[in-house]
């Protein structure tokens, strides 16, 4: 790797080590059923807006790393999110260009995605969870989804700008 690539990465892999210690944050046990799933926010943003950088393999592997750092069954958080960046990535060039209303109820469908592959392995490992602690994470991650772009979009014009 090229200083240049290393130094267009740094910018990305410090947002996704944010969003990492967001998800393992402590929070009260009533904000918890609500905490967005930061990681998955982040890296639909990064996948959508850079493919061919932040694909699949990177998901997996911080997919495994939220799952060591959560204590969830081990590769269950990295086949969600790599399944979630692989559709990003698939249909990138189509979702680049919504408006940011649909892009936000392709969000909503990409976060109900990944929490629907977590209560189906959670259901096979007969872990029990409330319904809430699922719909959570995708309401208010979709309700972030602007405020995330938003925190991003300029970020990503100086990667671009290679500044």
């Amino acid at each position: 790797m090229t200083s240049a690539g290393g130094s267009r990465r740094l910018p990305v892999i410090a947002t996704m080590l944010l969003a990492l210690m967001l998800m393992i944050l402590p929070v009260p046990e009533w904000a918890a059923t609500f905490r967005p799933d930061w990681v998955v926010l982040v890296f639909v943003y990064w996948a959508m807006m850079l493919p061919r950088t932040w694909s699949v393999g990177w998901a997996w592997l911080i997919g495994l790393a939220l799952d060591i750092a959560q204590g969830a069954i081990l590769g269950q958080h990295a086949m969600a999110l790599s399944l979630v960046v692989f559709m990003t990535v698939r249909f990138h060039l189509l979702m680049r260009v919504f408006p940011i209303s649909q892009l936000t109820a392709t969000v909503f469908a990409l976060l109900a995605l990944y929490q629907f592959l977590l209560f189906w392995v959670n259901g096979i490992a007969g872990v029990a969870a409330p319904a809430a602690s699922y719909w959570g994470p995708v309401i208010t991650g979709t309700v972030l989804w602007p405020v995330v772009s938003v925190f991003l979009s300029p970020l990503r014009a100086r990667l671009q700008l290679g500044r």
